[in-house]
């Protein structure tokens, strides 16, 4: 993580939250109390900005600037609301096509998933606030600059995604090795939103149960799984062929 992305202090983060600048997460020293700190604390209440209670030796190994006990992670792009991206992909007459991710930390798959979306059309990326990578500078790098022409939406929670995607007539289908469709059998027509989890839990059964649809990638080799981003990859480009077939 390069300094350049960090704000330190805790004056200095206020000002960036009021100045509307994209925080990430905070990390702030796990014993830090004051005056500021809790006014740091009211001010995140009203956002969905997570903040971490970590060891000062934590934040000593990030900068050797002097960060005050608080440290800010800045995003690379601006985040945008899933409500705002739904009914403008309907105005525009398309069948909306988004991605959802469900606990994937890694950043180079992270930015590999975001390299096919985008070659492949999709039209937005979902991720939650907390537990989830976020966009920084090695993300964008690792897309080759794709984050940077996708929306990226990050939502209080993926759960919360699914409900809304649904309620929008969307077809919300769950890529996973517990399921018995092929991924090739299901029909991606209509509005559809796929979801991919992380490698080490994959998608989680709260979410698993709410979903329309899951399906699977056939595994014919001693490998249980694929990588997720070769995953999402075959995954976006069988919904390019299905509807560049219609």
């Amino acid at each position: 993580m390069k300094e350049s992305e960090m704000i330190f202090g805790t004056r200095a983060v206020i000002e960036a939250i009021q100045a509307g600048k994209e925080v990430d997460k905070i990390l702030m020293k796990r014993d830090l109390q004051n005056e500021l700190s809790r006014e740091l604390f009211q001010i995140v209440k009203t956002t969905n900005i997570p903040i971490q209670r970590v060891p000062k030796e934590k934040l000593d190994r990030l900068t050797r600037k002097n960060h005050q006990g608080v440290i800010a992670f800045i995003s690379s792009i601006s985040y945008q609301k899933l409500e705002d991206i739904v009914p403008f992909l309907y105005e525009e007459g398309k069948v909306p096509f988004i991605v959802l991710l469900d606990g994937i930390t890694d950043v180079r798959n992270f930015g590999a998933i975001a390299r096919s979306c985008e070659c492949a059309g999709v039209d937005a990326l979902v991720i939650p606030t907390r537990n989830s990578v976020s966009v920084n500078a090695d993300a964008v790098k690792t897309s080759a600059g794709a984050l940077l022409n996708i929306p990226v939406c990050k939502e209080n929670s993926i759960t919360e995604a699914i409900t809304f995607l649904k309620n929008c007539g969307y077809n919300v289908i769950a890529a996973t090795e517990k399921a018995t469709e092929n991924y090739t059998t299901a029909n991606y027509s209509t509005p559809t939103a796929i979801i991919l989890g992380g490698e080490d839990m994959g998608i989680s059964m709260d979410n698993l149960r709410i979903c329309d649809e899951m399906v699977k990638i056939p595994i014919l080799g001693n490998i249980s799984s694929l990588n997720v981003s070769a995953a999402a990859a075959v995954l976006v480009y069988e919904v390019v062929r299905q509807r560049q077939q219609e």
